[in-house]
């Protein structure tokens, strides 16, 4: 069974910074696209930043120069550098990946969340 496990997120100040993690386990045969969406309250779902495979990276507009994302394929990991934070950051922070147990078609597969909060 695939999971997809996130941690890092918590209360920070504005102008703080954070660093979520998301570590995926399973049978897993092939990692494809992974990436960070968050949804805040009342609000829908939205991309924040993915990464390929190969290293192709792509924000969202409201946090390009200050997240970064970054994946190990040997651990299975996508990072998320979050610097300059701002209060409309706050969110739940969801993990997703591409993923193939059988070596054929990628499925897309969802962590819990984990909530970030900037708040003075």
């Amino acid at each position: 069974q695939v999971q997809l496990v996130e941690s890092g997120g918590g209360l920070v100040q504005p102008g703080g910074s954070l660093r979520l993690s998301c570590v995926a386990s399973g049978s897993i045969r092939i990692i494809g696209t992974m990436g960070w969406y968050r949804q805040a309250p009342e609000k829908q779902r939205e991309l924040v930043a993915t990464i390929t495979s190969g290293g192709v990276t792509n924000y969202a507009d409201s946090v390009k120069g200050r997240f970064t994302i970054s994946r190990d394929n040997a651990k299975k990991t996508v990072f998320l550098q979050m610097n300059s934070l701002k209060p409309a950051d706050t969110a739940v922070y969801y993990c997703n990946a591409d993923l193939s147990t059988t070596g054929w078609a990628l499925k897309a597969y969802w962590g819990q969340g984990t909530q970030v909060t900037v708040s003075s």
